[in-house]
């Protein structure tokens, strides 16, 4: 059964379940440009017990993934993170611009400075058990060129 619950754009909310006690902090999404198909969101999470975030939803992109971003051979790769991120209890894992994040894929309109995105966490626990975790994360300005070099890095992927 999943339950629902909501964290505001400064706030921070317990999933209230038997297997996973996860808190969402901080949670936001880089701004886009006209053309620009792609962004990243990024968050803390922590979670209470050992639990992984198997999957993201957004009404604002056709695809959402989790992915990570890597150096190998002094160049920068990313790839979708397959089975889910692993949510060790009592650490704060950090999806941040350069390490893991959330992928939004084809976006259906731009995202501008002010913004709020609806995006559903779906964690599960030990026991399979499954959560979702509704977050509204605002839209930050668009940083110096690096959303478009997400964008490029993903059609290269």
């Amino acid at each position: 059964m999943l339950r629902h619950l909501v964290v505001t754009a400064a706030g921070l909310v317990f999933a209230a379940s038997a297997f996973a006690q996860v808190t969402v902090k901080e949670p936001w999404v880089r701004g886009t440009v006209a053309e620009q198909k792609a962004t990243g969101a990024f968050m803390q999470l922590n979670s209470a017990a050992d639990a992984r975030l198997i999957e993201v939803k957004s009404p604002v992109a056709n695809i959402v993934e989790v992915h990570e971003m890597t150096m190998v051979d002094n160049m920068m790769k990313m790839r979708a993170v397959q089975g889910g991120l692993e949510l060790p209890a009592g650490k704060t894992v950090e999806l941040k611009p350069g390490s893991y994040h959330i992928m939004l894929i084809d976006l259906k309109a731009p995202l501008k400075e002010g913004a709020t995105v609806p995006l559903t966490l779906v964690v599960q626990g030990k026991d399979g058990k499954k959560d979702s975790i509704e977050v509204k994360a605002p839209v930050r300005a668009l940083n110096a060129a690096a959303p478009a070099t997400m964008e490029q890095m993903h059609k290269a992927h």
